[in-house]
């Protein structure tokens, strides 16, 4: 029962370390991440936010994109990391399984209030994965 639910958190943190990494390459390539009008890139570029004039909304959009996906990669690597290498050290630690199930909750909510449908089902996947995990060793 161990391994399998040791291969179900991996499998969570796979789904969303990909998540995360192709959306780290949709932010700094191509134009997936860009407005689908050019105009309102162009004002982006020009308007600074309330908060600061030391930025624009265009790099804080873009910021903003990156640090989401290093969240997710940093997801990702940790809880792999730990289902595969000290899955022991994972399932006796209560704090580290409520606080991997909460981030994929909060994921969960934002992709579903959000986001659109292939992210907010990825998430969706790795936190049933994540549930099933928890559940199979008795940790719910």
């Amino acid at each position: 029962m161990n391994a399998l639910s040791s291969a179900l958190i991996t499998t969570s943190a796979i789904i969303v370390f990909a998540l995360g990494a192709v959306h780290l390459l949709y932010t700094f390539r191509g134009n997936k991440m860009h407005p689908q009008a050019s105009d309102l890139r162009a004002r982006m570029e020009q308007v600074s936010p309330v908060l600061t004039h030391q930025t624009t909304m265009w790099k804080a959009w873009i910021g903003f994109n990156a640090s989401h996906s290093y969240g997710a990669l940093l997801f990702g690597a940790i809880y792999g990391y730990l289902a595969l290498v000290h899955s022991a050290f994972l399932f006796q630690s209560s704090f580290l399984l409520s606080l991997g199930l909460v981030a994929l909750v909060a994921y969960a909510f934002l992709g579903k209030r959000y986001w659109f449908s292939i992210p907010f089902h990825g998430i969706l996947l790795a936190t049933v994965c994540y549930v099933i995990a928890l559940v199979i060793h008795g940790a719910v």
